[in-house]
């Protein structure tokens, strides 16, 4: 959980702004962005509060987008060359997904995990399990379509694993899966990452930024304050 002092007395302690940051586990882009908007959130004192945007749901709809699976793999890790050469941490392992042999996973048991970490932790704890996922996925190759998978990550995180596992299976983990999609749509939110700036105090939308450098990020998020 985070200090709740703030090092920097001349920024306020709750920001006028608040972030919703819509995002899928399966996406390199949220990889380069996540650990940028964290930093910036935290210099600038902004809540940021988490949505599940599954890209595809079901192997079967993965099938529809790519026509096999083989393909499916191969096109996505296309789009992880583009996201290595920005990603901050250098840590994207191509090569040890081309060497993997399970097919390339979709993301709704990730989005499941990941309300479930929200639902035992709040949203300080789907952050931190969104990016374990992440880099289980991207840097370290491993299959997070498996439950195993994301049930060893989960209490490499502290959870309970049966308290992890029921929260995941819960009718709400999957309610909160298919709001927050219902919620991008209504939006018009069609690519991931997206960074959705709001005034605290009266909700309305200030700006919907994408994967930028952390710099130009905090500089866009002042200009708002």
């Amino acid at each position: 959980m985070h200090d709740q002092t703030h090092p920097d007395t001349t920024q306020p302690l709750v920001s006028p702004l608040i972030i919703d940051f819509f995002h899928d586990a399966v996406c390199g882009w949220c990889y380069v962005m996540s650990p940028r908007l964290r930093q910036v959130a935290a210099d600038l004192g902004i809540q940021v509060r988490h949505h599940t945007f599954v890209l595809q749901d079901s192997r079967e709809q993965m099938l529809r987008a790519f026509g096999s699976m083989e393909r499916a793999k191969r096109e996505i890790l296309g789009h992880w060359a583009a996201c290595a050469q920005h990603d901050d941490t250098q840590s994207i392992n191509i090569e040890g997904m081309q060497a993997q042999s399970f097919e390339y996973p979709h993301g709704m048991p990730s989005a499941l995990a990941c309300q479930a970490a929200y639902l035992l932790a709040g949203e300080q704890g789907h952050w931190d399990y969104f990016d374990a996922v992440q880099r289980a996925h991207l840097a370290e190759s491993r299959n997070i379509g498996d439950m195993d998978t994301l049930l060893a990550i989960a209490v490499a995180q502290g959870f309970g694993g049966e308290a992890f596992l029921s929260a995941m299976d819960s009718d709400i983990a999957h309610q909160r899966v298919q709001t927050d999609r219902t919620q991008a749509a209504r939006m018009g939110i069609q690519s991931i990452p997206t960074v959705l700036v709001s005034s605290r105090e009266t909700g309305q939308e200030l700006a919907r930024l994408q994967t930028q450098p952390a710099d130009m990020l905090k500089s866009r998020l002042l200009a708002l304050l």
